[in-house]
C-alpha cells in the first residue's frame, strides 16, 4: 500500500527512550494504514536497540519496518531511513524526542488533505517545542507572524525570521522526491548534520504549507546530548566541517534568487559562523582557534560578500572580540543568550 508519510527514527544505543518515540507517533497517527515508521538501529551494541527495533516490526507488520546497519552517525541513519521510506512524505523524529498526538493528528490530516487536492507541496512546518527536563520548562519555536497559514505559498511571501525561530530540522517534513533527487550531504560520523538537512534543501522546495500545531517535542537534558555545552566544544571539529559543507553548497548571493529565501539562508549561515567561532573558544582541543581562523580564511575566499556578512556584523564582531578580555567577553555573551533563550 501506498504510504502518505514516512517516519525516520534514528537508533543508537537507544533502548531506554526509543518505545516513547514510536508509540508516540502511533498514537497520532490512530494506526492508519497509509503511514510507515522506519526504526534504523545505527550499529547499536549497547543495549536491546536492535531486539526492540525488531519486536515493534513484528507487532506493526505493514507499518513498522526495522532496518539494521554498521554504525554511521546521525546523518547515515537519516539517509537509510530516505532510502528505506515508502511515503510520499519524510519526517525525521530522533529517538529521545516525540510527536504531541493531538497535534500530529491535525497534521497528518492536512497533508492528507493538500495531497488529495494535488497541490503539490514541497514542504510541511509544523512548530517545534524545546522540553527542559532539568527545571520542567518549554520553549515553544512557531512561525505564526512570519508565514502564512491556512494555504499553499512560496519563498516570496515569507516575513521576517528572529534569531530564535530558524527552520529546524524538528520543523520540516518533506516531499521524499525533493530529498531523494539531488540528495543531501550528510557525513558519516558526524553530529550536526542536521543543519545541513535542514539549510540545504530548501531552495529546491517550491511549495510549502504551514501548520500552526506545536507537533515536534525536542527533549533537552541529557549531559551527553549533542548540544550540551561541553560535548560541542569538544566536538568543533564537527561543527566546523557541518559549516564548510554549508559554505560550499551554494553562493548564496548568486544562487538564490529569491529575496526573502536568501535573506533567511544568509542569516542562519551567520549563526553557523558565530557557533564555530564562540565554541572554539570553548574548545580545549590545541589547534581550534588554528582551525577556526582557516575556516574565516576559507569562507573569504570561496565568498567574499559572505564573509563580510559574517565576519563584519553584529554577531560576528561580538563573537570574535580580540584579546584574551575580549575572548570571555564572547563567551559572556553567548551565556546570556543561552540562559534567555535556552536552546541547549
Amino acid at each position: 500500500m501506498n504510504k502518505i508519510i514516512t517516519f525516520g527514527i534514528p537508533c543508537y544505543n537507544s533502548a531506554a527512550y526509543m518505545d516513547h518515540c514510536i508509540q508516540s507517533i502511533l498514537d497520532g497517527t490512530d494506526g492508519a494504514s497509509d503511514v510507515e515508521i522506519v526504526i534504523v538501529d545505527d550499529g547499536s551494541f549497547k543495549d536491546d536497540t536492535a531486539k526492540k527495533a525488531d519486536e515493534w516490526e513484528a507487532k506493526y507488520p505493514g507499518t513498522i519496518k526495522a532496518v539494521h546497519q554498521e554504525n554511521g552517525g546521525h546523518g547515515t541513519a537519516v539517509l537509510t531511513g530516505l532510502a528505506n521510506a515508502n511515503g510520499t512524505f519524510y519526517k525525521v523524529v530522533d529517538s529521545d524526542d516525540w510527536l504531541d498526538a493531538g497535534a500530529l493528528a491535525a497534521f497528518l490530516n492536512r497533508i492528507r488533505e493538500t495531497e488529495a487536492a494535488h497541490a503539490g507541496v514541497d514542504l510541511f512546518i509544523a512548530n517545534y517545542v524545546y522540553e527542559h527536563t532539568v527545571d520542567n520548562t518549554r520553549n515553544v519555536v512557531g512561525y505564526g507572524h512570519v508565514l502564512p497559514e491556512g494555504r499553499v505559498f512560496s519563498w516570496d511571501e515569507i516575513g521576517h525570521f528572529n534569531i530564535t525561530q530558524n527552520l529546524l530540522m524538528h520543523a520540516l517534513c518533506y516531499r521524499t522526491s525533493v530529498l531523494r533527487e539531488e540528495g543531501v550531504p550528510l557525513p558519516a560520523h558526524t553530529f550536526y548534520v542536521d543543519n545541513i538537512y535542514a539549510w540545504v534543501p530548501l531552495p529546491r522546495c517550491k511549495r510549502l504549507y504551514y501548520l500552526n500545531e506545536d507537533l515536534y517535542r525536542y527533549f533537552i537534558g541529557r549531559e551527553d546530548q549533542s548540544v550540551n555545552e561541553k560535548v560541542m566544544a569538544n566536538r568543533i571539529d564537527m561543527q566546523r566541517r557541518i559549516t564548510r559543507i554549508m559554505m560550499e553548497s551554494y553562493h548564496l548571493y548568486r544562487d538564490i534568487k529569491i529575496p526573502q529565501l536568501r535573506s533567511y539562508m544568509v542569516n542562519y549561515f551567520v549563526l553557523m559562523m558565530t557557533i564555530c567561532s564562540i565554541f572554539s573558544k570553548l574548545s580545549e582541543q590545541p589547534d581550534a582557534m588554528d582551525e577556526l581562523d582557516k575556516l574565516w580564511q576559507d569562507l573569504h575566499d570561496y565568498d567574499r560578500r559572505m564573509w563580510r556578512r559574517c565576519r563584519l556584523g553584529f554577531l560576528g564582531m561580538g563573537s570574535n572580540l580580540p584579546t584574551p578580555l575580549g575572548k570571555k567577553i564572547s563567551i559572556s555573551l553567548y551565556r546570556l543568550a543561552n540562559k534567555l533563550v535556552k536552546f541547549n
